[in-house]
């Protein structure tokens, strides 16, 4: 009698946290004024962690008199997908994630966990064929749990989501810049062509026959941006390389992602149909110039901070922007805002005395965070729409050019402001 009363009273307690987390806000719900595509879609959604290596890769980190040892570059992903969830289960996850910085000592590593909307290790739902893939490229440093209001959203779109955790580029294991300078172009094309062979309908994992990798978009935030418009056709410049030099005692592994390389221009992967970058690094450093940006010719929406003191805007952004002469081409833009337009909310945990930093790393001081990831999911919805699906989604695009002079599709009255939305073609 007394185990079965313990068990009871651990059931009624497990319910009361399901129906609580249930209750509680977690990044990504929307807002009673978030914009019309921004809710989530009609399929339910899992997640699964996945571990792959990509071996034989340079150790630029341990590069000596220009030369550089090679590794095995070992990459943790998280894949959101459409999945079959029974009416009687909760969606939701704990996601577990870290605070500080793995090479600052006055940042000590400290866990903590959030809350979202899937369900571990669900069945995929496989009722409607394969899906189109994203990638998802974090910051620097980040996780591949930074933009889980996005991934979960998308997933329940009928996407398959998988983010990346750049190997020497994460909160746990951060290294030196130069890795994340090389690595991030690689490590999104080397997860295309994993994620290609482990969907393979004769492939033994819970991927196989589940994704169409013909169709697949990027997102990339701050470095991640960085790495992603590399993918598709923004070749760094010879400045690059010489900066790249200089941190490595002599390393010039970057040379093969310029425009000059022989092999550069093989690599564009004709699979990638489009690009959204959030606040893209480097054209204030002259990562790129002008014959670079010319090489991007894939459709592209840039979001960026009006204010953004880490990427730049006029001279960093909008000149990317400005400079893909060759892609059709959208930047929205948050009026007065900074870096942090991609990031989920700031976590609970920031909130507690004693750090500031982390708080900082997420939040957006002129913004409501929540309001800004409703936003985000409402145009990624619009434009990874239109080039993976096919979906008449052109109206919510192509919008005023200001929020404040006119109403802008898919927003609720007297909420479209703040924004401002260029577009450009070729």
């Amino acid at each position: 009698m007394k185990t079965v009363l313990t068990f009871f009273f651990v059931a009624i307690a497990f319910l009361a946290q399901a129906q609580s987390t249930a209750d509680t806000f977690l990044p990504g719900d929307p807002l009673p004024d978030a914009p019309e595509l921004a809710p989530r879609g009609s399929f339910a959604v899992g997640v699964r962690t996945l571990k792959v290596v990509h071996t034989g890769q340079l150790d630029v980190l341990h590069t000596k008199d220009g030369k550089s040892p090679l590794y095995d570059r070992p990459l943790t992903l998280e894949i959101w997908y459409p999945a079959q969830v029974p009416a009687s289960q909760l969606q939701l996850v704990t996601y577990e994630e870290v605070l500080g910085r793995a090479n600052d000592p006055k940042r000590p590593l400290v866990p903590f966990t959030f809350g979202g909307r899937a369900r571990r290790d669900a069945e995929p739902d496989r009722r409607e064929g394969a899906y189109p893939l994203v990638i998802v490229s974090h910051g620097y440093p980040g996780s591949r749990l930074l933009l889980t209001y996005l991934t979960e959203n998308l997933a329940s779109k009928g996407y398959v989501v998988v983010a990346i955790d750049h190997t020497e580029s994460t909160y746990r294991d951060l290294g030196g810049f130069p890795s994340t300078l090389l690595n991030r172009s690689l490590d999104d094309l080397f997860v295309l062509n994993e994620i290609t062979r482990l969907s393979a309908k004769t492939a033994k994992s819970f991927l196989a026959g589940l994704v169409n990798t013909d169709k697949t978009g990027l997102i990339g935030y701050s470095m991640g941006g960085y790495g992603a418009l590399n993918v598709v056709g923004a070749g760094y410049s010879a400045q690059a390389v010489q900066f790249f030099s200089q941190l490595t005692n002599g390393s010039t592994a970057l040379q093969a992602r310029t425009t000059s390389a022989p092999d550069y221009k093989a690599s564009q992967d004709p699979r990638i149909k489009a690009v959204v970058a959030f606040a893209p690094w480097g054209m204030e450093r002259g990562v790129w110039d002008a014959d670079g940006l010319r090489g991007l010719t894939r459709p592209l929406l840039f979001v960026a901070g009006s204010k953004d003191d880490i990427s730049g805007y006029e001279k960093g952004i909008k000149a990317i922007y400005d400079g893909a002469v060759n892609a059709d081409r959208y930047l929205l833009t948050y009026i007065n805002a900074r870096h942090n337009v991609a990031p989920n909310p700031p976590p609970a945990a920031t909130l507690k005395p004693g750090f500031p930093d982390d708080y900082q790393h997420f939040a957006e001081p002129a913004w409501n965070e929540r309001r800004i990831n409703n936003i985000n999911q409402h145009f990624v919805t619009a434009f990874l729409g239109i080039h993976l699906k096919g979906l008449d989604y052109g109206k919510y695009l192509d919008v005023p050019e200001n929020a404040n002079d006119a109403p802008w599709t898919g927003f609720k009255p007297r909420s479209s402001v703040g924004l401002e939305m260029r577009h450009a073609r070729p």
